[in-house]
Formats: structure tokens, sequence, C-alpha cells
């Protein structure tokens, strides 16, 4: 599907959802929802057709042309339920005001009496608009041409008709039952022009058919056409104008077939009649139809749609002929006998209901029926249409909710997008014009639209359709989000976070949500934390795109200052896993992603404490690395002054890591108190302590001890330390305890070793260094 259809039906929904309120509006037959879409589903048919190059299959132009049929069945409906019609006085009222009434004013009185009768003659208009474009038959320039060619010819030769050709030229020659036929070119045009003509009365065109009539050269056959006229006097009728119906040129004379119930009864004749030719018993029977030209009628359906109208154009011819027969034909049906007593009998309800009832079952029968040509009966489209006349939207739609939740409908075929997209904005049409509609099943039906929308790329319109699923829209908007992995940078998330208030949503509530449901994302594919501590010191391997998942997640919650509580503790998650995992260096990635604001929280205690202690660690590390690169700048070739500068910095580096260190190991780093949350929390944080705290002693023990050298003072301090290490009050021995981290005895002989070298400058006192 084109990606401009898309963002086209995007545009319409967002223009009528700003005029939800004004049914007219949204109702208009131009400007309103439905003809709009239906319009863009016509456009994106031509532009299809026009483009060659186009792979777009039959299937998927199919489906749109039937999707822009269903937009105008529905523009043709609902404003007859949802809209107050003017009212319209009863059949027996009309006819009690004036028994002089003509046939069609008696009929409009009938048809608006009947809300049944009503839908169903909007519907077979529906079906003239949407039928296929008729064939006109070639050009004739006579009247049977070759058979009178054939009958002259004999006639001068004197030899008889030849082939068992008529000799008579009135339209009845070829039934006489004698056997006698027209000439072969003829009889093809005969077939040709009945067929034709069936195609214009199928498309409702019965002026097109009689001009065909008279180019043929039958006038008579244009007469039997237009016997199907309802008679017509403007000049004695009580509403000499009716909307919709066809006007007349001569306000005084009068049109249509005064005895319309003969010539009913003629056409109904003609139809059965075996020996007339197929086509010209079909032609009669689609001007007249009747349940006992049902069958004939009904071999000419080679489409769904043609089964549809059949139906339809009998159940409303049926309906106006058993009305007309109550009400004794009128004056024009029944004469001056219908003029001596009107009925005035109160309308029978449950008469009225008994025809609904059949009119329905007969309507459902067309679910099952096979058709020759196009989409079957139980194409979604057709299902569709059904219940859209029967006035079932309700169990349509949770029908086609309930075949997507069990994958009835393949994703990956050419018209599901099509088919898609017309259930959720049909879900969204009938919210705005205040159709109950299935929530659950309203719910399934746009989040398989999102689905298709998301598989079109067409992230700028998910907040627009996810804003419709209610209260589950945040939760669905940010699955969207979530589903974004890193393919979207910071910026494209920002932007698609922003498209949330665009479209009334809580932007706040999304992006927590969103973060969260990354945070559990990530978790699920990443290890957990469990086994042997991990070296920190052993090269650290480039980050997963797992892990990266989990870095980039806090993005979510660092747009806005709203969220900056859960960003807090969001962080704080993360960050153990990092540092539980030795992954110190993503770690530190993470604390640089991180609003400097977020030092000024200090509400949940636990939480504020926390990230204050990640503050001091990575404050502690960077001075360590510091101090590396400072004393890989020592060079022999240096001369005095800056010799002297890169000393004073040197010391400066060391003095302030000791302190930043020392601070840390003595003030109760990474010790959760007893109240906390959570025994996964103070397990993550007794392994950091573990990891890190031994790191920090043999880091800092190492950096002391290298540099006396330069600093011989720092000897005694590296000594020194062993004092607050074995200090019970901080019991930082108890973090060298793991079997798999730094152990204790790394540790002491580190510190032998600088105690031999004290004993190097002379003298058996290993205390010395320290005293002195």
């Amino acid at each position: 599907m084109s990606e401009s259809l898309y963002t086209s039906c995007a545009e319409v929904l967002t223009a009528c959802q700003g005029m939800k309120d004004d049914l007219p509006a949204l109702l208009d037959p131009v400007s309103g929802f439905a003809p709009r879409l239906r319009q863009l589903c016509r456009d994106h048919i031509e532009e299809l057709e026009r483009n060659a190059t186009s792979d777009v299959s039959q299937v998927e132009l199919e489906a749109l042309r039937m999707e822009a049929n269903t937009w105008g069945l529905l523009q043709a409906l609902m404003p007859e339920r949802k809209t107050e019609s003017e009212p319209y006085p009863h059949p027996r009222t009309v006819l009690a005001q004036n028994p002089f009434t003509p046939t069609l004013t008696l009929a409009q009185a009938i048809m608006h009496a009947s809300p049944l009768l009503t839908e169903l003659v909007i519907v077979r208009e529906w079906l003239h608009e949407t039928a296929s474009q008729p064939q006109h038959p070639e050009a004739t320039t006579g009247y049977w041409k070759f058979t009178k060619h054939n009958v002259m010819q004999a006639l001068r030769t004197g030899i008889g008709p030849r082939n068992g050709l008529v000799t008579e030229f009135d339209p009845d020659a070829v039934n006489r039952g004698d056997g006698r036929s027209l000439a072969a070119d003829d009889a093809g045009f005969e077939k040709t022009l009945t067929q034709a003509l069936y195609s214009f009365v199928r498309a409702g065109r019965l002026d097109e058919a009689v001009e065909l009539c008279r180019k043929a050269h039958q006038p008579w056959r244009a007469a039997s056409i237009r016997g199907s006229l309802l008679f017509q006097w403007r000049a004695i009728a009580n509403e000499p104008h009716e909307d919709g119906f066809e006007d007349v040129d001569d306000a005084e004379g009068w049109q249509g077939n005064r005895r319309r119930r003969l010539w009913k009864s003629t056409c109904a004749k003609a139809a059965l009649n075996p020996s007339l030719a197929d086509s010209e018993r079909v032609l009669y029977a689609a001007l007249s139809p009747t349940p006992q030209t049902f069958n004939v009628l009904k071999s000419a359906c080679r489409t769904w749609e043609d089964h549809l109208w059949a139906q339809i154009s009998i159940l409303c011819e049926e309906k106006q002929t058993a009305e007309m027969i109550k009400l004794g034909g009128g004056y024009w049906e029944g004469g001056l006998e219908t003029l001596k007593e009107v009925p005035i009998e109160d309308e029978d309800e449950a008469e009225e209901e008994e025809w609904e009832k059949e009119a329905t079952a007969a309507l459902e029968t067309l679910g099952g029926v096979n058709v020759d040509d196009g989409p079957p009966a139980d194409n979604a489209f057709h299902v569709s249409q059904l219940a859209i006349i029967l006035n079932r939207a309700h169990p349509l739609l949770e029908t086609f909710a309930v075949g997507l939740r069990d994958g009835v409908y393949d994703p990956e075929s050419s018209e599901y997008p099509t088919m898609t997209r017309f259930f959720a904005h049909l879900c969204l049409f009938l919210q705005m014009i205040d159709v109950l509609v299935p929530p659950l099943a309203t719910q399934v039906i746009l989040e398989a639209y999102l689905q298709v929308l998301e598989g079109a790329g067409q992230r700028d319109l998910i907040a627009m359709y996810a804003g419709a699923l209610g209260d589950n829209a945040v939760e669905r908007y940010a699955m969207f989000l979530t589903s974004l992995d890193l393919s979207a940078d910071i910026k494209e998330r920002k932007l698609a976070l922003a498209r949330a208030r665009e479209h009334g949503l809580d932007v706040h509530r999304v992006a927590v949500v969103t973060a969260e449901r990354t945070i559990e994302k990530a978790f699920e594919l990443l290890p957990p934390l469990k086994g042997p501590l991990p070296s920190i010191i052993a090269l650290q391997t480039p980050p997963s795109d797992e892990e990266m998942l989990l870095l980039r997640s806090i993005e979510w919650t660092t747009f806005m200052e709203a969220t900056y509580d859960t960003a807090l503790e969001q962080a704080t998650v993360i960050l153990r896993y990092f540092l539980s995992s030795g992954r110190v260096a993503l770690a530190h990635s993470l604390f640089d992603l991180l609003p400097h604001e977020l030092a000024s929280i200090d509400e949940p205690e636990d939480l504020a404490t926390e990230y204050l202690h990640y503050r001091q660690f990575f404050n502690v590390w960077e001075l360590l690395e510091r101090v590396t690169q400072c004393q890989s700048l020592e060079v022999s070739l240096m001369n005095k002054d800056t010799r002297l500068a890169w000393l004073n910095d040197y010391k400066g580096l060391i003095g302030e890591a000791y302190k930043s260190i020392v601070k840390l190991l003595t003030h109760d780093w990474m010790l959760p108190e007893q109240s906390s949350n959570g025994d996964g929390r103070r397990r993550e944080m007794s392994r950091i302590r573990q990891i890190y705290i031994p790191e920090l002693i043999l880091r800092l023990h190492v950096m002391l001890f290298s540099s006396r050298g330069h600093i011989p003072g720092n000897l005694k301090i590296a000594l020194e330390l062993v004092n607050i290490v074995a200090d019970a009050r901080y019991k930082l021995y108890d973090d060298f305890l793991q079997p798999d981290g730094r152990r204790l005895a790394e540790y002491l002989g580190a510190v032998r070793q600088a105690v031999l070298v004290g004993l190097e400058s002379g003298g058996s006192d290993p205390f010395r260094v320290i005293s002195s």
C-alpha cells in the first residue's frame, strides 16, 4: 500500500476528529468522513492503474475497490440512521386527503412509513452506483436488417424464405412456435442488445436503456422498459416535488405507467416463458423482480453484488406491492371502487415486524451464496457490507477482532493492510458519530492496524491511532516506542515521544512506561547477576546490543524534568546491574547521560544516597585514571621547570585521589539501610562492594607505593592504609572474603612488599617507616 494513502487517511481522520461534535459535517455527502475516504481509495486506484511499473496485485486493487464501495454504503445509510428526517404523512392519510393521489406519491409515502424499506431503497441505489459499467452493443443501421435483406431477396426471386427465417417483422415473430428465427447476425445482435439492456437496468440507468432501444430501432422495447416507472402527475399530487425523485419537464402533464400492475404481471409471464430467449427473460425479470421470477433473475447474477441487488429488488418491489394492495391500489390502479372507502385501520405493527424478520432472513442467505465472478460471499468486505445493511456493526467488529486474534487473516497477504485499515477507521468513524462499538474488539483492531503502520514504517502516525485506544493508549504507544530499540537516535526518540502530547496522550506516563518496558525487555535478554565476581582488570569487550538497549532505556525519562524522579530510580537499577557485571565503562557512560538535576533530588532518601555513592565512585575512578595519565607523561628528558610543574600536578592528583578514596571507604559506601526495599537490591549493592572495595584499596596502595620515588612520604601513607582496612568500624576486610574476588592475601602481599622496601633504607625495625 502506498505510504501516501496511510498519510492521507490520517489527515482525514485528524480533520474529522476536530469536528466530532458536528454530526452534519461528519455525514456531509462530499466533505464527510466516509466520502473522503472513499475518494482517497478511488484516487489511489487510479494512480496504481496509471502507473504501469506498479507491482500491485489484482487482489489489492480489488480490495481497494471494495473498500471504496463500502465507504459509499456507509455514507448512504448512516445519515438516514443518525439524523432526524422530516415527518411524512402515513399512506392512508395521503390517500384519505386525496383519493386521486398518483401512484408515485403513494409509493413514496409507503417507503417513508417503513424505515427498513427506506434503507433497502438506499442500498439498491448504492448497488446501482457501484455496478459495473454497462457495455454498449455495436451500432445498427436498421431493424433486423440482415433478416430483412434475406426475406426481400426471397420475394424478389420467388423463392421462399431460406433457413427458416421469419416472414413477419413484429417483435413476436420469433416466438410463435413455428420454429422460424432471425438471421444469425440479427439473432446475435438481439442477444447482445438484451444483455446490454439488462446491464443498464442492473445499474439503474433506465433512461440510457430507453435511449439504446431507440437507437436500435426498437421503440416498442423502450416503451416496455418505461413501463416500470410509477405513475406521476404533479398537478394533482399533494406533494408536487419530492427530493430524490426525477423531476418532470411539464408540471401540468403526467408520466409513468398508470397500469403498472398489469404491466408487472405481463413482465412476470414473459420472464417465465421458456420459449423466449434467456437474455430476454432475464431482462423482464430484472424490470419486475418477484419471488416467482427470482430463479430467472438469479441465473444472470455473476457477482455477490448482483445477488444482493436481486434480493433487495425483490424485497422492495414486493413490500411496495403488498402495501399498495392493502390500500386498495389507489384510483389509478384500482379504479372508482377505491374511492368508496379508504382504509382507516391503524398500522399493523406485528405485520411490519414479521416482514422485517422475513427480509432479514432473506438477506442473511447472502452470507453463503455461491458466486461466479469476483470475491466470494465470505470476503471480509462482503461480510462487512451485509452487516452494515443489517445494522450489525457491533457483531461485525467482534467477529473481525476474533479472527485477528485467532490468526484467521494472513498478515502477509496483499489485502491484509487494506482490510485492517478499513476496520480501524470504521471503528473510529462509528465512535465519532456516536454508534456503540465493542471496546475490546476496537482495541484488537487498532492494535492490528498499528502493527501494519509499524511494518510500513509509518512511525509518525502511530501516536494518533494509539491515542484512540482510550485507557490502553499509553501502554500501546509505549510498546511502539519500545519497539524502536536501537534503530532511532536520541533526537528521533524525543520527537516520537513529543507526538504523544500532540494526540492527547499523557506524555509523562508514556515516557515512564516506555522506559519500564525497555528495561524489562533488556533484562529478559541479559544474563542474570549470579555466579563468580567479574574481573575488572581484564580487557573489556564492546557493549552488546542488549547492554546498549538497557543503557539507552534511561533516555525516555531524561527528556522532561517531570520524569526525573523516575529516571533516578531507573538509573540506580541500571547502574547496579552494570557495576555488578564489572562493566564500569558502560556504567560511566550511563552516568554521563543523566541530567545534573538528579543530584538535587532527596526523596526517597535511600535512592538519593545510593546515587550520591555512584557520584563518589565515578569521581574516584576518574581521579585514578587521571593519576595514571599524569604518570605516563613523565619522560627522562624534562627540564627543571617542566619536571617541577609535572611533579606538582602529580602530587596534587595523588593527594586528591587518596582523600576521595578514604572518604568513600570510611563512609558506608554502598551499604543499604536495613529498611531498604528488596533483597535483590541489597544483594546487588553487596556484590558491588565486594568487587570495588578491594579494587580501590589495591589501586590506592599501588598508586601510593609506585609514587614513593617522587613522593617519599607516600610509602608511609600506603602502610597506614592498613589501619583503615583493619578497622572494625568499617569492616572493609569482609569485602575481601569472596573466593572469586580480589583476595585479602593479595593485598597483604602488596603490604609486605611495602614493608620490605621500608627496610631497604637500613635498620631492622619494620615500623620505622611509619614512626619516622
